[in-house]
């Protein structure tokens, strides 16, 4: 019998209205202060109780079921929803760059940091372990609105500057494609990553006004900007709608970069390994490669492994983007295309672009 997941206030007080004995149900982060004559004639049997605030009074009407107390640390535990930049930046005060350190974000780094990003104390590890479980939870059910097909990754260097050419083009290619109904997600971070998430946010804006924020961006360039941060956030404030989501999976592994306050959705963790494999495991519309190095060369290596041994059901595209950068800079395509010509790699879906519209174009090829 598999447990059906309860994780909001309004469908926690229908449960307990719809049925007397309610059983295999999965409450995670909820409050049932203040329900006590809504369960006074209810009985819980075999549920899960996921750090909820559970009074003595509910407590005794809970049978045979597994209960989850919250665990003593900066972070949810059992966090039943993905991220946004209003709960990992609350408290950031626009023109105060110092107001970054009284964040959610920068609270959770420091206690990451404080205790070891390998942690030895078991409770510290098992809250981390709880929260990547609860983030990953979230971000599938996030993605259940989604054609899986239509879910593209840009990967690139967290170095690239807001003044250079490409991160413009980068954000173009993400406008465009959010605009004709697919998911943007990155590893949610500065550079490349960036350019993603404010392309998606622009969506069915004027190119013109992308133009303005992007000039605006470049008055802190690098994520090493004192306002870096501040910048996103001025952006935000003269755009501050979008009708579209795009979606930041980064990692405290590397806090001191912050995340990009333009993706609507973001799920942070903190084992690094969960979060890379996940990434391009939902990238299933194909990983568009912007140059970028280490992390970058590695991401396209897994990529190329998950592809060749159809280890979600098919391959996707894998679209580079600088064929100057990639065959002679970082000469990974060559590489590649020889493998795959040789039949060594196989299900290779493999492209060489030098424009926004090439790429869009690779992208769009696989899905008609």
């Amino acid at each position: 019998m598999n447990y059906i997941e309860v994780e909001s206030q309004e469908d926690l007080i229908q449960v307990i209205k719809d049925t007397e004995i309610i059983t295999y149900k999965a409450f995670q982060n909820l409050d049932f202060s203040n329900l006590d004559g809504l369960v006074k004639k209810r009985t819980f049997k075999k549920c899960l109780f996921l750090g909820c605030k559970l009074p003595k009074k509910v407590k005794a009407k809970i049978k045979n079921s597994l209960i989850f107390p919250s665990i003593d640390v900066p972070f949810n535990s059992f966090i039943n929803c993905l991220y946004t930049k209003e709960t990992l930046f609350n408290n950031y005060e626009l023109g105060n760059p110092a107001s970054y350190e009284n964040t959610l974000d920068k609270i959770v780094y420091n206690h990451y940091i404080k205790n070891g990003k390998e942690a030895t104390d078991i409770k510290e590890t098992l809250a981390r372990r709880l929260h990547d479980h609860s983030i990953t939870d979230a971000l599938y059910d996030f993605l259940n609105d989604y054609d899986e097909k239509k879910i593209v990754a840009i990967m690139g260097g967290h170095n690239l500057s807001r003044n250079e050419d490409g991160f413009y083009e980068i954000a173009k290619i993400s406008k465009t494609l959010t605009e004709q109904g697919y998911l943007m997600i990155s590893g949610g971070g500065p550079g490349a990553m960036e350019a993603t998430h404010l392309g998606a946010w622009f969506a069915d804006k004027e190119e013109t006004d992308l133009k303005k924020a992007v000039e605006i961006l470049a008055e802190a360039p690098v994520y090493t900007s004192e306002y870096w941060v501040d910048k996103a956030f001025e952006v935000l404030s003269k755009y501050p709608a979008s009708n579209y989501k795009s979606l930041g999976i980064p990692t405290w592994l590397y806090g001191h970069e912050p995340p990009t306050p333009f993706a609507t959705h973001i799920a942070k963790y903190f084992a690094n390994s969960v979060r890379e494999d996940g990434l391009l495991a939902i990238a299933k519309g194909g990983v568009i490669y912007t140059p970028g190095s280490a992390g970058t060369i590695q991401e396209i290596f897994q990529d190329a492994t998950q592809n060749h041994y159809l280890s979600f059901g098919f391959a996707s595209p894998m679209v580079f983007f600088n064929s100057n950068y990639w065959n002679k800079e970082r000469p990974v395509y060559p590489l590649l295309k020889s493998l795959a010509d040789e039949g060594k790699y196989q299900n290779m879906i493999l492209s060489l672009c030098d424009t926004s519209e090439e790429v869009v174009d690779e992208i769009k090829k696989f899905t008609e």
